[in-house]
């Protein structure tokens, strides 16, 4: 009668801290059931667990107002009413033949008038909003209309705002600027150890902040009147940012086949 060798057997675990080793000695010699954390792992289990890279990405991105408004004020005070309306209309309708020669569109004017009555005279005041995204236009329309108007125009500084929309698309490409970033840093950490980057398992926005442009902080600067036209761009600039964590799958280098 002869006996045949039985073939080794393979066991598969996972590491346990130290402190509980003793607890599993005791488990296994009483013939209680170890925990989850002590079981064996099936080969499968290993041989099929995904590899990854963790990585977090940031940016910080900004925009300029699209937008700036201009108020002109036109007023006059006479004794008899048709007078003070004359002396408006008239040069409303200068106002109106200057931007239309600058190249503003009617859509981006709104004229508003005011009739009253003050003591023993008739007053009327109006105003003319324009709207500009051209800056650079904006600055020659105001530059004509103070050589050629009197005293009596006035016309105020420029309030320079963001169109609806624009904050919520400044965040939004806060965000997509951080995933670009963490998906290259991943990109770049893989080359570095001989892999190849995956799909990616998990993406999330941890931290976001918006805040407006401010200017420096001296005496002059605290008055809007004061602060010339890049002063304003720069204190109406809205700035994003955002801070994502990314999770990829790493991949390894597939080996070329030697053809025979």
């Amino acid at each position: 009668m002869s006996l045949q060798q039985a073939p080794p057997s393979r066991v598969f675990v996972e590491l346990v801290p130290w402190a509980n080793r003793g607890r599993e000695n005791h488990l296994v010699s009483s013939g209680e059931t170890p925990p989850a954390a002590l079981r064996p792992v099936p080969p499968t289990q290993l041989e099929t667990s995904t590899r990854e890279v963790h990585v977090s990405g940031t940016s910080e991105v900004s925009a300029s107002p699209d937008r700036a408004q201009v108020a002109v004020r036109v007023s006059s005070s006479k004794d008899a009413a048709a007078e003070a309306k004359k002396s408006v209309c008239r040069r409303l309708d200068y106002i109106a033949q200057s931007l239309q020669q600058q190249g503003v569109q009617a859509e981006n004017i709104v004229v508003t008038k005011d009739f009253r009555r003050i003591e023993n005279a008739y007053h009327m005041e109006a105003e003319v909003c324009i709207t500009f995204s051209e800056f650079g236009k904006m600055q020659n329309v105001c530059n004509f209309l103070v050589e050629k108007l009197d005293s009596s125009v006035v016309i105020g500084q420029p309030q320079f705002y963001h169109t609806p929309g624009s904050a919520e698309n400044l965040r939004r490409q806060a965000c997509l600027v951080a995933v670009e970033n963490a998906w290259r840093k991943a990109q770049e950490v893989c080359n570095l150890v001989g892999q190849v980057l995956g799909k990616p398992l998990l993406i999330k926005e941890e931290e976001t902040k918006e805040w407006e442009g401010q200017i420096e902080d001296h005496p002059s600067s605290r008055l809007s009147s004061s602060l010339t036209v890049q002063q304003k761009i720069k204190s109406a600039t809205i700035h994003a940012y955002s801070k994502v964590s990314a999770t990829f799958e790493v991949k390894g280098k597939e080996k070329k086949k030697k053809h025979l």
